[in-house]
């Protein structure tokens, strides 16, 4: 074996790990995280945001009303929104306004 070979092996065990240690954090911290529909700007919602969008990075307009962002759980409803029939974030999905 060239020494190349024997050390792709620990290399790709390596990344394994890294992988699944970074993606740790991220679990953690959805518990303190909580969907606000209508908050994202065009183009900066999280994944999953409704009917017309895929996932993240899909939303069409500002404050979309049926796509979502996380943000820190209680302040969604103190975040503002324009398509929102109160002002503010919403915790589940709501109908768009019409954006002219």
């Amino acid at each position: 074996m060239t020494p190349v070979s024997t050390k792709l092996p620990a290399m790709a065990l390596a990344l394994a790990l890294g992988t699944a240690f970074t993606a740790m954090p991220a679990a953690a911290q959805s518990a303190d995280k909580e969907k606000c529909f209508g908050v994202a700007l065009k183009g900066k919602n999280d994944c999953a945001a409704g009917a017309g969008t895929t996932c993240a990075g899909t939303s069409k307009v500002d404050y979309q009303a049926n796509a979502w962002s996380l943000v820190a759980k209680g302040s969604c409803v103190k975040t503002v929104s324009k398509t929102s029939g109160t002002g503010f974030g919403q915790l589940k999905e709501f109908k768009a306004a019409k954006m002219s």
